[in-house]
């Protein structure tokens, strides 16, 4: 698209318009002037363009910060996690172990206690056996001890 610069001058008669050719000089400075702008309108795009990158490398920083800061947080949760983990298992480990000898003590004490009732059991069939030995021998006494004895018979009758 070609700027055709011309100039208008209104006459003596306001209603007719008379166009006439720039100079040469004009036309020099007016592509000057336009070289000028088109410089201005580069720089201006230049700064732009170097503070959208400047923005840009900021905002990059920043995100690459936040990434690092986030993936520390992700090891020491990882790392706080396996330690639960480890205590966990070691917590579990020994209540097993004490599970374990809970169950041994309680057979041992469960084994003392049916040989303490074994124990009491024969205590008890020995009692009966030595209480009807003990009145085998009482009946015994009575029978020839006691029998042969007429003054016994009746001393035992008036105190019974």
């Amino acid at each position: 698209m070609t700027q055709r610069n011309s100039t208008a001058s209104v006459g003596r008669d306001e209603s007719v318009l008379s166009f006439s050719r720039p100079s040469a000089r004009d036309r020099g400075a007016t592509a000057l002037d336009l070289v000028y702008q088109a410089a201005d309108v580069f720089r201006d795009m230049e700064e732009h363009a170097r503070e959208a990158e400047a923005r840009a490398q900021e905002l990059c920083r920043g995100a690459m910060e936040k990434l690092r800061l986030a993936e520390m947080r992700a090891e020491a949760a990882e790392r706080a996690q396996r330690e639960l983990v480890i205590t966990a298992e070691h917590k579990l480990q020994d209540a097993c172990r004490a599970l374990e000898q809970a169950k041994s003590r309680i057979e041992a004490q469960e084994d003392k206690l049916t040989a303490a009732e074994l124990r009491a059991q024969a205590a008890e069939a020995d009692a009966r056996e030595a209480k009807k030995a003990l009145a085998l021998v009482e009946e015994a006494i009575r029978k020839r001890l006691l029998c042969a004895n007429p003054d016994v018979d009746s001393r035992l009758a008036a105190a019974g």
